[in-house]
Parts: structure tokens; sequence; C-alpha cells
């Protein structure tokens, strides 16, 4: 079981530092937050192909896809663009 949720937390990492690097500009999250856009990502991309095939076979391509998308609704949600960031949550 320790051993499933260490391989998650990478797998997380590894996609969402994908999708972060797939949009062009900065991003003002922390590892965590990249972890956790990684793991919803995947989730979100093994929930599309379970219900367009029926069977669990998502992809690394489909999971930093949904993942980016994630982070670009992020960005609207700040304000921002498919380029910008938007604001800082900390700055004024």
């Amino acid at each position: 079981m320790i051993g499933y949720l260490i391989l998650l937390v990478i797998f997380g990492l590894f996609v969402g530092a994908l999708a972060r690097l797939a949009l062009p500009g900065p991003d003002p999250m922390g590892i965590g937050q990249t972890i956790l856009i990684g793991i919803a990502g995947s989730l979100a991309g093994g929930l599309v192909t379970w219900a367009i095939f029926g069977r669990g076979s998502g992809s690394i391509v489909l999971s930093v896809a949904f993942a980016t998308l994630i982070v670009y609704l992020i960005r609207r949600s700040r304000g921002g663009s498919l380029t910008s960031p938007g604001r800082y949550p900390n700055r004024r």
C-alpha cells in the first residue's frame, strides 16, 4: 500500500510537471499543487477512457492533456490567459 502511494505521488508529479511545461509562462504553484494536478488529470483521463471504451486503458498522453486543461482552468480562474498566469494570489 505504501509503495502504491509513493508511485502515485511520483506519477502525479511527472504528469503535473509535463502539464505545466505544456503551457507557456510561469505558474505560481508549489510541488504539492503540481502533484495534485497530475493525479487529478490522470483520474479524469482514466474516467473518460472508461466511459468511452468501457475498460481502464488510459494513457500518459491523455493524463497530461487533462492535467494541462486543469492548469489552464486554474489560470482562467485567476484572470489569466493561455500565455499569462494571471494575478499571483499573495501579491497585490
